[in-house]
């Protein structure tokens, strides 16, 4: 029994190894076929040759790629760091002191977070409209700022970690609310800070939905809008698809292995229900 145990679970984790590499890999040989050799295998096999790299140049030139990149990463740097300020502060507010209303506070962002996003853009379009922030990099800057349940969630977490002790001394001291924030709670936060900075990052580098509603111009494309430019009405370039696909994942990859040794820290540390 532990035998034909054992084979189950390695012959289960082959085929689910074998069910996300296959996109992957139909990814990586499909960059390296023309569009005629593409639709004639559907990027089923290997292509004729590897140093076949018209798509990759293509996907860079006609792509805009860089400009992308440059779009994509400075609304990224701008949402993150404000929301990892607007978060923490909203965490450490709700951790340390007791007000009316708290809890029913706190459920409202569960609640609101339970409302599906699509349901909500009538009344959200209508106020990027009015605000005149319309077809701007500011509007889904806007919109990807606000503190969502996860990240309070992480930050409330951790805070269980940081003795109320430190707050009581640094007031002793002088401090402010806001400096022991800023000197004591803050820096203690770090693991959570980056898990959130990398799912946020993830969040907003990968969604297509509201750079393409707020910004449909194309003079600010991001990295998923951009792929948008390969699709035609009557045939779509998938090989040029494929280069610009695995182009976009290196630089998220190369972030992602840089923190991973801080996200099971940032997720397992503190262990409150709120």
């Amino acid at each position: 029994m532990r035998l034909l145990g054992k084979i189950i679970k390695y012959v289960s984790l082959l085929l689910w190894s074998a069910i996300i590499l296959f996109p992957l890999g139909m990814l990586f040989f499909g960059s390296f076929m023309s569009l005629d050799e593409f639709s004639a295998s559907q990027g089923l096999r290997l292509p004729e040759s590897f140093l076949y790299l018209d798509n990759y140049v293509t996907a860079i030139k006609e792509g805009n790629l860089v400009k992308s990149f440059a779009v994509t990463f400075l609304i990224i740097l701008i949402s993150v760091m404000l929301s990892i300020f607007i978060g923490s502060m909203v965490a450490y507010v709700y951790h340390r002191f007791d007000f009316k209303g708290k809890k029913l506070l706190l459920f409202a962002y569960f609640l609101v977070s339970a409302v599906p996003m699509v349901v909500t853009q009538v009344g959200t379009f209508n106020i990027i409209t009015s605000l005149n922030l319309y077809n701007t990099i500011w509007a889904p800057i806007l919109l990807y700022v606000g503190a969502d349940v996860t990240m309070i969630y992480l930050y409330l977490q951790n805070m269980e970690q940081i003795p109320v002790e430190l707050d009581q001394a640094a007031m002793m001291d002088g401090a402010s609310f806001f400096q022991i924030y800023r000197r004591v709670i803050f820096p203690m936060l770090v693991p959570a800070t980056t898990t959130v900075t990398l799912l946020k990052m993830l969040s907003i580098y990968n969604d297509f939905y509201i750079p393409y509603l707020y910004m449909p111009s194309g003079d600010l494309p991001t990295i998923s809008t951009g792929i948008y430019r390969f699709i035609g009405p009557y045939q779509t370039n998938w090989p040029l698809i494929c280069a610009f696909i695995l182009i976009s994942m290196i630089p998220m990859l190369i972030i992602y292995l840089v923190l991973q040794k801080y996200i099971d820290k940032g997720l397992s540390q503190g262990s409150v229900k709120y």
